[in-house]
């Protein structure tokens, strides 16, 4: 072996120690991943609309946390949550792909400091005997952007329409490509109305939340 050959493949065996040892949720780096880039062209895009199987925003994601990211991937992999794009996004991804692209989103923050948060807006009447009735913030946590468990989500400040269809998902059944099966959820939203699961999806998506959509440079 020539001693250009082996001083190759010690740098080689360094590049990969180093890069091993690297925490998954460094952003540095990550957003050039392919793994990641297979969500950038839908969860990059702000305000970017689905047009399958139902017309909403494309979810917020940076900020969300890492544990429930990593749990929607699976239930789309898995088929408890139905959506064909996803589940064919999810099923491509090993358990660690699942973990670094969840890490990556949950740390992944905008560029520019956001503004302070406002004092969340008291809900009418109405919706506030909505929330109590089916005891909303005793998972989604203070101002609905704590949940008590990191497998739940932030929800303060989500798009109203992408929460509006998820509430609506979680009570539909014997459809292909609509439903999410959770059993907490599922006996949650059967007590309302599709209006009433509006109102609560319009109050909660008008609050300040924790979740953004952070562009790529070819995204601005």
């Amino acid at each position: 072996m020539t001693k250009t050959l082996a001083l190759s493949l010690a740098l080689a065996g360094l590049f990969v120690t180093t890069a091993q040892a690297q925490p998954q949720g460094q952003a540095q780096g990550q957003a050039g991943d392919a793994r990641v880039a297979m969500c950038n062209g839908c969860h990059s895009i702000p305000g970017y609309q689905a047009s399958f199987p139902q017309v909403y925003k494309v979810p917020m994601i940076s900020g969300q946390g890492q544990k429930y990211i990593e749990a929607a991937l699976q239930a789309y992999r898995k088929g408890d949550r139905k959506h064909s794009t996803m589940h064919g996004v999810a099923a491509s991804l090993t358990d660690q792909d699942i973990s670094f692209v969840s890490a990556h989103y949950a740390q992944l923050a905008p560029s520019e400091a956001a503004p302070a948060p406002e004092a969340p807006r008291a809900p009418s009447a109405e919706v506030a005997a909505l929330l109590t009735k089916g005891a909303c913030v005793s998972c989604h946590g203070t101002n609905f952007s704590k949940p008590i468990d990191p497998s739940y989500p932030k929800i303060a400040g989500q798009y109203p329409d992408y929460l509006f269809a998820s509430l609506k998902a979680y009570r539909t059944e014997n459809n292909a490509a609509v439903g999410r099966n959770n059993a907490i959820m599922g006996g949650i939203v059967k007590q309302f109305s599709n209006a009433e699961l509006k109102a609560i999806a319009d109050y909660v998506g008008s609050l300040p939340g924790e979740v953004y959509t952070v562009p790529q440079s070819r995204f601005r």
